[in-house]
């Protein structure tokens, strides 16, 4: 692996923010200040391909990246804040529904945030 590659990996790795690409080219400019953008999105896509970290996809907002350890994710419908939760792996289960073997999955739960949850009941509490 390429010292870019590894410090890329390590960001993402450590994070517990789920770092978007952007986040992350600023991070290895504070070590690497030549670092172009590109370099930094072709190694975030070379580590993904390789499985060595998890690209999260959320319609109308960046990609974000994140380690490849089996978790799911509570996803605010609200902010779009991502926050890991560690279930009980269901891939047997799902396999035996399905009755055949799958690749992987990826659970994510909405909800609304703490914070958001009490800017709505504050909102609630304002009208009445």
């Amino acid at each position: 692996m390429t010292k870019y590659g590894s410090q890329i990996l390590d960001i993402v790795v450590r994070s517990k923010e789920h770092p978007t690409a952007e986040q992350i080219f600023l991070a290895m400019k504070q070590h690497n200040p030549r670092i172009a953008q590109g370099t930094v999105y072709s190694h975030l896509h070379a580590l993904t391909a390789e499985g060595q970290i998890r690209r999260l996809s959320e319609p109308g907002a960046p990609d974000r990246f994140d380690s490849p350890v089996r978790h799911d994710h509570l996803v605010c419908s609200r902010c779009g804040a991502l926050t890991d939760v560690f279930l009980a792996d269901l891939t047997r289960a799902i396999e035996q529904q399905l009755g055949q073997p799958i690749l992987s999955y990826d659970l994510r739960i909405r909800h609304l945030c703490p914070a958001c949850r009490k800017a709505e009941e504050d909102k609630l509490k304002s009208i009445q």
